[in-house]
C-alpha cells in the first residue's frame, strides 16, 4: 500500500520534530538550582575588611564549591559549607562551620548572611556573635548589631614552575 506523499511529509516531519519536541520539554522543566549560578558568583577570593573598624584587619574570604574559607588571623578563621537558599531577598548565605580557629566551640553552628555583589564588590552583612535572626539590611544603623565586611575579589598569583632560563 502506498502512502500518499502528504501524509508521507506530514509524517517524516513528525517523526524529527519529537525529539525536539521532548528535548524542549526536558530541558525547560528541569529543576536547576538556582543556588548554583549564586555560588558560580562567589568562586574565588576575596580581600577587604569590616566597615567601620578602625584595626584595619584584612579578612581574605575563598570560596570553591560550596566550601568557604574565612581567614582575618590566626585567631579567628572558620572553615564552613555554604548554602543560598532560593527565594530570598535579600539574597542569603547559611554557613555551617566545620572548623575553627581553636577552641573549636564554634563547629556545627549555622551563621545567616546576606550577601550582594555591585561593581566587583561583595557585601557580607552578619550578626554573627550568635545571632539568631537574619538580616535584613546592609544598614547598620537600620540593623543594630550588623557586622559588614566589603570585600573585592582578588587574582592570586600563580607560582612559576618553569625553571629559570640558564644564559
Amino acid at each position: 500500500m502506498k502512502m500518499p506523499l502528504k501524509e508521507s511529509l506530514g509524517l517524516t516531519v513528525l517523526s524529527l520534530l519529537m525529539p525536539c519536541l521532548l528535548l524542549g520539554l526536558q530541558l525547560g522543566c528541569a529543576t536547576h538550582p538556582p543556588t548554583a549560578s549564586g555560588l558560580h558568583r562567589l568562586q574565588g577570593t576575596w580581600e577587604g575588611g569590616v566597615v567601620g573598624d578602625k584595626s584595619h584587619d584584612k579578612i581574605t574570604i575563598t570560596i570553591a564549591g560550596d566550601s568557604f574559607h574565612f581567614h582575618r588571623d590566626t585567631n579567628f578563621w572558620f572553615e564552613t559549607t555554604i548554602a543560598l537558599p532560593a527565594g530570598t531577598n535579600p539574597q542569603q548565605l547559611r554557613a555551617t562551620i566545620q572548623h575553627s580557629a581553636p577552641p573549636e566551640t564554634s563547629n556545627g553552628k549555622v551563621v545567616v548572611a546576606i550577601f550582594k555583589i555591585e561593581d566587583g564588590t561583595l557585601t557580607l552583612a552578619t550578626r554573627g556573635d550568635g545571632g539568631e535572626e537574619t538580616p535584613t539590611s546592609f544598614e547598620a544603623t537600620e540593623d543594630k548589631g550588623l557586622t559588614r565586611y566589603e570585600l573585592r575579589k582578588v587574582q592570586l598569583q600563580k607560582k612559576n614552575t618553569q625553571p629559570p632560563k640558564i644564559k
